[in-house]
């Protein structure tokens, strides 16, 4: 089965656990997506490459830090969008899936 932004989603919704197969930055969208910030944030941090801080600035504008969410934009060579978290999310597994 192809992993699909809405397949990723739900498997967040619906399972305990990531598949094994998920890692660095998608892996960090799931446990975002799962309800688990600090496990996405982790997940996140523990990339050091474009997507990962991608996801790190997402993850700290949810967070409601935008200087440190700026910060990781930078990082990962984007701004700030303005769009909803929601829609950034989809944005983001679209772009990595």
């Amino acid at each position: 089965m192809a992993v699909t932004p809405d397949a990723l989603r739900h498997s967040a919704l619906t399972h305990v656990e990531p598949p094994p197969t998920l890692a660095g930055p998608v892996l960090a969208l799931w446990w975002d997506a799962h309800g688990d910030w600090d496990r996405a944030h982790a997940a996140a941090q523990a990339g050091e490459d474009a997507a990962s801080a991608w996801v790190h600035a997402y993850l700290h504008r949810k967070e409601g830090d935008l200087g440190n969410a700026d910060y990781w934009y930078r990082r990962a060579y984007r701004t700030r969008p303005d769009l909803t978290l929601a829609a950034e999310w989809s944005a983001i597994a679209h772009a990595l899936l």
